[in-house]
């Protein structure tokens, strides 16, 4: 399943692997929120409430979308992190992978904290 994300200076298409998360994610769509940064990645809420599936992982490649059960939100990470060792993407705490960007992650460094955020099907 292909996804849309969206922002004021930019778009990114992901792929999304068939898991639990993503499907309930896909259901809610189109989603609009405001976006926060932390680091580097991009986090907001999405409304959906899941619960941390088994192979969820706190460090994870640039350009991978997660989805942080403890804030409802999407998280996606394009660099170091806050608590990041070196240059690994660690999130605030496990996530359930849900795909991968299909172009360059770094794009979502033109996202500002407040910014407006749509999350669509591609």
């Amino acid at each position: 399943m292909k996804i849309r994300i969206l922002w004021p200076a930019g778009h990114l298409t992901a792929t999304l692997d068939e898991t639990p998360t993503a499907k309930a994610l896909a259901e809610a769509l189109p989603i609009s929120a405001t976006a926060n940064t932390w680091g580097e990645e991009v986090y907001f809420d999405t409304g959906v409430s899941v619960a941390l599936e088994h192979d969820a992982q706190q460090v994870v490649a640039p350009g991978t979308v997660a989805f942080w059960t403890e804030g409802d939100a999407l998280a996606l990470p394009y660099g170091p992190t806050p608590i990041s060792r070196g240059g690994e993407s660690r999130l605030a705490s496990p996530c359930n992978v849900l795909g991968s960007f299909d172009g360059d992650p770094r794009l979502l460094a033109t996202v500002r904290d407040g910014d407006s955020i749509r999350v669509e099907l591609a």
